[in-house]
């Protein structure tokens, strides 16, 4: 019992918990994706990390074994105009609470510190993709998804490179956006609002 009050709570939370975590929240251009995760006991693989610890190859060869194996997944993309209109602070919370809704699980981990609002068990836990196996397959299916997502784009939009930068504020994405402007898929707040300093680096341009 005296162990059992030093543990964090969530690792007191009850097996077969949904992992959730986002990826997407700090790029200029391209939805944000959450996804939720619940993984069979005892899962392991020496792939099953931190997506941002994988290369591309490595994501690719662990996402489909968790699809497979998961005894639960879902993937929630909230759209730009969304996050233009109500923030991406809004979007990760509410991507969270439709997973929540849509995942039925004993109790619900979250990558981050994000407070969100539910009578389920939650937890918040910093460093989650790295400390909490759910977790870190959630951030492989969103990450892999996303990024699918962003190489769709592309070829409309070649001139950014979203199939190598996936929408984030690489030197050559924020000179495409000085040289020919920003489209709809590009998030107005992060470009003119959130990152005011950004326009030290590339001045406006409309189109």
């Amino acid at each position: 019992m005296a162990d059992d009050a030093a543990r964090p709570p969530w690792q007191l939370a009850a097996p077969g918990a949904c992992g959730l975590d986002e990826v997407g929240r700090g790029a200029l251009a391209g939805p944000l994706v959450a996804a939720g995760v619940i993984l069979p006991p005892g899962f392991s693989h020496p792939l099953l990390r931190d997506s941002k610890l994988l290369s591309a190859k490595q994501r690719e060869t662990i996402e489909p074994l968790i699809r497979r194996e998961a005894l639960a997944l879902q993937v929630i993309a909230i759209e730009v105009a969304v996050i233009n209109d109500r923030g991406v602070g809004w979007a990760n919370r509410v991507a969270f609470e439709r997973l929540i809704e849509e995942v039925s699980a004993p109790a619900y981990l979250a990558d981050g510190n994000l407070k969100i609002r539910t009578g389920r068990q939650y937890h918040s836990v910093v460093g989650g993709d790295r400390l909490v196996p759910a977790i870190s397959a959630a951030s492989i299916v969103a990450k892999v998804y996303r990024d699918r997502l962003m190489r769709d784009l592309h070829p409309d939009f070649p001139h950014y490179d979203w199939q190598g930068n996936k929408g984030y504020g690489t030197p050559r994405h924020l000179g495409a956006i000085s040289r020919h402007g920003i489209c709809h898929h590009h998030r107005l707040s992060f470009i003119h609002g959130e990152q005011p300093g950004l326009f030290d680096q590339v001045a406006w341009a409309n189109g």
